[in-house]
């Protein structure tokens, strides 16, 4: 029996060009993040900024919610200039966004987008007039626009609208079908309005932003039936450590397969005292791991079972892990596609020879009971057998070898 690729064709979406990154159309899915520091402080920001591009996000979005915010975003963009690092950054606007592109116009020009949220623009006939401001800027100074509704500050004037036509029908829907509809009409509506203004399509990205994996997949599913806007996808509040993993993989890992989604962010809560790229890194090994994109080589490990009650094969797989993802900076401007290579590190007999043989290289560590030395298999056929103390520094110089041996040189 012949199995078919069964992932859904990619939902063809308007390409948005953001600060020189491709988002949607045919362009790779791209890794967003964003700081928790304080706009205000440069240093710092421009920092935690480094940290994240240098782990791959090739979008950074911080917060501008104050004067002194808006002054620092011109400084900061030229401090990341000095370091040549040309990633783009996203200004998030809430309330008083008009106030702050009108009255900081190296900030409007700084940024390579404005994330907008409908519910928070302002109400009434301001809501409209301070929406329209920050468009108008946004042509003035051709940048893009996410129109980013989240549900936990939806538009508050457009819910009570919808939940009363919706007690006028005969057979009313639930209500917590309303709210969905809410989030998805507030992302339209808006984007409509702002094409009215004169932003042009291939200026806007959409986003709704949902706390429950069955509502984001619900709502995105839908959004992406009614227009082909660009899409930006993320569970708000994920969470922290696995719950906001698993959630956000759960969630994104549905809609990337259903060909849904342009740009992608993994919001989660940081650890007390972890570094901000933890999201970045997880956001990548989503799309590696659906075969979207590669970053850096993964490595394929066993769980581990009685057969493996040493720990060194977990050991290793983690230093060797840590390893590739050090190197992948080296060898992306040495080498040309080192970051598809796959790499197994085994714990024992059972899985371990045959595991190491699919792999582009492997290592099969001796088991509990089992002789104590170590084979590794080069594309499917054993190359050299390793034992004693420095198997891992020699699983390691091989890998290198490997890659220096296997992969095109840019420089050639």
């Amino acid at each position: 029996m012949m199995f078919s690729h069964c992932y859904k064709p990619r939902h063809q979406t308007q390409r948005v060009n953001v600060g020189g990154v491709p988002v949607g159309g045919n362009a790779p899915v791209v890794v967003q993040s964003m700081t928790n520091t304080d706009t205000a402080d440069v240093a710092a920001t421009t920092q935690q900024i480094l940290q994240l591009a240098t782990a791959g996000s090739e979008l950074v979005r911080i917060t501008v919610n104050d004067a002194d915010a808006a002054a620092a975003v011109a400084r900061i963009r030229e401090k990341l200039d000095e370091y040549h690092c040309n990633v783009p950054l996203i200004g998030d606007f809430h309330f008083n966004g008009h106030k702050l592109l009108t009255d900081y116009p190296d900030c409007a020009q700084a940024l390579a987008k404005y994330r907008i949220n409908p519910g928070n623009v302002g109400k009434g006939k301001k809501r409209d007039a301070q929406f329209a401001t920050m468009i108008e800027l946004a042509c003035k100074y051709g940048k893009a626009v996410r129109i980013g509704v989240n549900w936990g500050s939806m538009d508050q004037s457009l819910l009570a609208q919808l939940m009363d036509e919706n007690a006028a029908l005969g057979t009313p829907h639930d209500a917590h079908d309303v709210m969905l509809e809410t989030v998805i009409r507030s992302a339209l509506d808006s984007a409509k309005q702002a094409e009215a203004i004169g932003l042009a399509k291939d200026k806007i990205i959409l986003s709704c932003k949902m706390s429950v994996v069955q509502d984001l997949i619900t709502v995105y599913r839908s959004l992406a039936q009614r227009d082909n806007y660009a899409l930006h996808l993320g569970l708000t509040e994920a969470g922290i450590g696995s719950k906001g993993i698993v959630a956000s993989t759960a969630a994104l890992g549905i809609l990337l397969h259903d060909g849904i989604g342009d740009t992608i962010r993994v919001s989660l809560t940081p650890e007390p005292g972890a570094p901000r790229d933890k999201e970045v890194i997880v956001a990548q090994e989503i799309l590696q791991t659906m075969g979207l994109r590669s970053f850096v080589p993964l490595v394929t490990a066993c769980p581990g079972c009685g057969r493996t009650t040493s720990t060194y094969f977990q050991q290793l797989a983690s230093r060797v892990q840590n390893y590739l993802r050090l190197q992948m900076p080296v060898w992306k401007e040495k080498f040309d596609g080192a970051e598809n290579m796959s790499v197994a590190v085994m714990g024992c007999v059972v899985n371990g020879p045959g595991e190491s043989k699919h792999a582009n290289i492997g290592i099969s560590l001796p088991g509990t009971g089992e002789r104590p030395v170590a084979p590794v298999y080069e594309d499917g056929v054993k190359t050299v057998t390793l034992k004693g103390e420095n198997i891992a520094d020699d699983f390691e110089k091989i890998i290198t070898a490997y890659v220096e041996r296997t992969y095109n040189s840019r420089s050639r």
